[in-house]
């Protein structure tokens, strides 16, 4: 078994974890590389990513096209993707030996050449005003938008931007896309979910899109932008405990119920 490692540099207390994942590898007799994230290669049976969460959506995105699982060990503030605590670092070459995880499947989206596991997003090329926004789904004409922006989103990336905008939230294995528009001036626009195999057309009469595919890679100035869902899909490690409830009570605090100050 090979192991890759990316560690994101920028992130506070990497090279601390770094050195004990790389001793517990070690110590489990396990062969790994380490490989800086802007400079990525396959060949591995399992990826170990060490950042936060924007770590994750990096690395999985590029591992997507063979597959390959990447465990995340969270050194962001959320970690809603990277469950793996750092106190966890120097024990987890057992953990690998021993395939005690659990492997989960995201689907994600593609436009263009670019690919988005958590959402895409598209905003007028001037984005100090609100832009008109043509939503076609499927080749038919679904709604107009005047609005800051128009977020297309994953099941995964349900829980990131899309929630802020007062998006509803997809469990992970739900087969489908949401699209919510960022403070669209009027009182009936609401979130549309909709089929995982839908083509989504997003139109602009009054100025060129750019396009953000999950915060980190944006095209600029397109006449239309064409979203569907990607052939590859990310494969990320959990826990074995882990539990999408769960997670979303621990991160997000959600369903719990305000504690009283007495």
């Amino acid at each position: 078994m090979k192991i890759a490692i990316v560690p994101n540099k920028k992130v506070s207390h990497t090279a601390e974890v770094l050195e004990q994942l790389k001793q517990s590898l070690e110590e489990s007799k396990l062969d790994y590389d380490v490989l800086d994230i802007d400079n990525l290669k396959s060949g591995y049976d399992l990826v170990c990513a060490i950042g936060g969460d924007g770590t994750i959506l990096k690395t999985s995105r590029f591992f997507a096209k063979t597959s390959t699982p990447v465990m995340g060990i969270n050194l962001g503030r959320l970690g809603f993707l990277s469950l793996i605590p750092p106190s966890d670092a120097p024990k987890l070459g057992n953990l690998i030996k021993e395939k005690d995880y659990t492997l989960r499947e995201r689907m994600m989206l593609k436009s263009q050449n670019c690919t988005a596991l958590n959402d895409i997003v598209i905003k007028g090329h001037s984005s100090a005003r609100t832009s008109k926004f043509d939503l076609f789904i499927n080749d038919r004409h679904v709604s107009d938008y005047i609005a800051d922006g128009i977020i297309v989103a994953t099941p995964t990336g349900s829980t990131a931007y899309g929630l802020s905008a007062g998006g509803p939230i997809l469990h992970p294995s739900v087969e489908a896309m949401v699209i919510v528009p960022i403070c669209a001036h009027t009182m009936t626009a609401r979130p549309l979910v909709v089929p995982a195999n839908a083509t989504v057309v997003i139109k602009s009469s009054d100025e060129t899109l750019d396009m953000i595919c999950d915060g980190q890679t944006t095209v600029k100035e397109l006449t239309e932008v064409k979203i569907e869902h990607d052939d590859n899909k990310a494969v990320l490690a959990f826990p074995t405990n882990y539990k999408f409830y769960s997670v979303l009570q621990n991160k997000l605090h959600w369903g719990i119920s305000p504690v009283s100050q007495g």
